[in-house]
């Protein structure tokens, strides 16, 4: 298993990056939040994980240790794919993950795009047990470089994950009071709050 990537940066898009390790170009697939900590030219490290299927192998990309393994997590349980899961680790932090599955929150887990409330109570029912069983939270991703950078990453994240542009744009509009009260606001943070309010919707 591929557990993780470290290298330069050689190509950055919505939803993917691609890592240079060793002269050859490793693409990872990851969440709107992962990508936008990374840099084009600069040293990076994603924590990974090889999803192996009949017809391809796919490598998913994660900013922490933490979410790759609550990533793996969430794959046992019934239902659940790699883009379900990737989707719940967009929307929600995995302590944000660890607490509605503790406490049976399926408001929050139904916040999710894809997960129903009977998704959400397999979820529950499956994982409660084992949650306690991956680790905690990396320290949090580096703050944006720019005040207006982060409308052109999370409009196209959201379009990666399946949103029309009109959609993300109503999003961003949405968040944009966030971004205005604190400058130095992570691109992670305001996308996890467009995707809440898209899931309000």
């Amino acid at each position: 298993m591929i557990a993780q990537l470290t290298g330069l940066v050689a190509q950055i898009g919505p939803t993917s990056a691609v890592i240079e390790v060793g002269g050859l170009g490793v693409q990872a697939v990851c969440s709107p939040s992962t990508v936008a900590g990374l840099r084009l030219g600069q040293q990076a490290t994603l924590a990974t994980s090889l999803i192996v299927r009949e017809d391809s192998l796919t490598l998913y990309g994660f900013a922490s240790t933490d979410e790759r393994e609550f990533f793996e997590l969430l794959l046992t349980a019934t239902g659940v794919g790699p883009k379900l899961a990737q989707a719940a680790l967009a929307v929600l932090s995995p302590d944000e993950l660890r607490n509605a599955i503790a406490t049976e929150n399926l408001v929050q887990l139904c916040k999710v795009p894809g997960v129903g409330r009977k998704g959400a109570q397999r979820i529950v029912i499956e994982l409660k047990d084992k949650i306690n069983a991956v680790g905690h939270a990396d320290p949090p991703a580096p703050a944006l470089e720019s005040s207006t950078a982060w409308r052109a990453q999370v409009t196209q994240g959201l379009q990666g994950l399946g949103w029309s542009a009109r959609d993300a744009e109503s999003a961003c509009e949405e968040v944009e009071y966030l971004a205005r009260e604190d400058p130095q606001v992570n691109v992670a943070v305001l996308m996890r709050a467009a995707l809440q309010s898209l899931a309000r919707k």
